[in-house]
């Protein structure tokens, strides 16, 4: 479902270059949870920047679905931001003063969504990660587990096939933690969404169907116990 191939990125120039993806080879499968770990600093945010759309590489390609891209500046691939993938970062990223429903229903709007039917795919993402009850609450009324799920909501709402999460767990408690794994795990499962994780916690990344880690500009296959190796570094 996403191919990426040699990807490569480096930033500045002569001396002060620093390569910092040094040819990319990976894939996610339709339904798949795949979790990405690495050093500090070892290009993990690039890298979902790139497959997100946000930032072009040097060279190389990303196929996702019937998008091909990679090298192409952000300016030119709006409808991989669109309609490919939806993200979710650490900080929820919430509108405040908006409450659940019209948080998730504002996005879509303004990725040019009529507001009846927005409003009724926010009430449809909401409910599927267990949300029904919450929607007229603000961000302040809910848990910091509960927030991170409105901001699942919203990125499963578009439709979008992959959903890239930089650190999703790196604000909540251990359990709130697991639970949103869990539901990534339900929406890989039943909805055939595909998510790309970066997480600095081995254990919640061993609850992904595979793990890769980022080291050295290349990623590569791994398992719990190599994962543990590499945080402590």
């Amino acid at each position: 479902m996403l191919e990426v191939s040699d990807l490569r990125k480096g930033f500045g120039s002569g001396r002060r270059r620093l390569e910092v993806l040094k040819g990319i080879n990976m894939s996610v499968e339709k339904g798949e949870l795949v979790s990405l770990m690495g050093p500090s600093g070892c290009g993990k945010s690039t890298l979902l920047n790139i497959i997100g759309g946000l930032l072009e590489a040097d060279s190389g390609n990303i196929s996702l679905g019937s998008f091909d891209y990679g090298t192409k500046p952000p300016s030119r691939v709006v409808d991989v931001r669109r309609n490919g993938v939806g993200w979710i970062f650490q900080d929820f990223h919430l509108v405040d003063r908006l409450n659940a429903l019209d948080n998730v229903a504002f996005s879509l709007e303004l990725s040019g969504i009529p507001s009846q039917e927005a409003e009724q795919r926010a009430k449809d993402a909401l409910d599927r990660v267990g949300l029904g009850d919450r929607m007229d609450f603000i961000p302040d009324q809910l848990s910091g587990g509960q927030q991170q799920r409105v901001a699942v909501a919203r990125a499963i709402s578009g439709s979008r096939p992959l959903i890239l999460a930089d650190e999703p767990t790196g604000n909540l408690d251990v359990k709130s933690g697991q639970e949103v794994i869990k539901l990534f795990q339900d929406l890989c499962a039943k909805d055939g969404l595909s998510v790309l994780m970066v997480t600095h916690d081995p254990l919640l990344a061993s609850m992904a169907d595979r793990m890769l880690l980022l080291k050295d500009g290349l990623t590569a296959a791994s398992d719990i116990r190599s994962a543990w190796g590499i945080e402590e570094e």
